[in-house]
């Protein structure tokens, strides 16, 4: 959910993520201070699709169709190895990267209205946002800061409907994912 400020959050804006619970005792003190979205109630995530469509749009029948689209992708594990950057952006790289791209091509195809990140970026860059608007140092302080916590794993099976009530982002509904494939 990359963002310049919490300020530019609007009420009723929605958007799907995937929680990673395993990120949060590494990063939470650094998103708490340098990502806008952490502030805003946020939790560690790799964002599927933002902005999604306004809440006011969400209805049952979003909802089912969210639930078909997402229940057609099997779960998954992603492995963070290692940090990324983007200009003044830190952020945990998910890999592989490869369900996350199709869920978000999923979404993305099913609702042309609500393209990630509103269109804004040609490539979608999936990542664990850290902090934003940093200069190089402050960067180079968290990526040494982490390296001992580094790597770990997370397990994907399910996707967040989440909503920002004016105040805080909130949990509206939790989408799951498919059975895994035997390998």
């Amino acid at each position: 959910m990359a963002d310049d400020s919490s300020s530019a959050f609007h009420t009723g804006q929605t958007g799907l993520i995937v929680r990673i619970p395993e990120a949060e005792p590494s990063v939470r003190r650094w998103r708490e201070r340098l990502d806008p979205s952490a502030r805003a109630g946020v939790p560690a995530h790799v964002t599927v699709l933002f902005p999604f469509l306004d809440e006011s749009r969400t209805d049952a029948l979003v909802h089912s169709a969210l639930a078909h689209v997402l229940g057609s992708h099997p779960s998954f594990d992603l492995r963070f190895e290692r940090c990324g950057r983007l200009p003044g952006v830190s952020y945990l790289v998910p890999e592989p990267d490869t369900q996350l791209r199709q869920l978000t091509q999923a979404i993305a195809d099913r609702w042309p209205e609500a393209p990630p990140y509103g269109g804004r970026f040609t490539e979608i860059v999936p990542h664990l946002t850290i902090a934003q608007g940093q200069e190089d140092a402050v960067l180079e302080d968290i990526e040494t800061d982490l390296a001992g916590s580094l790597p770990f794993t997370s397990h994907v099976s399910s996707v967040e409907l989440i909503v920002y009530d004016g105040t805080k982002w909130q949990e509206r509904a939790s989408f799951a994912l498919g059975e895994r494939s035997r390998s």
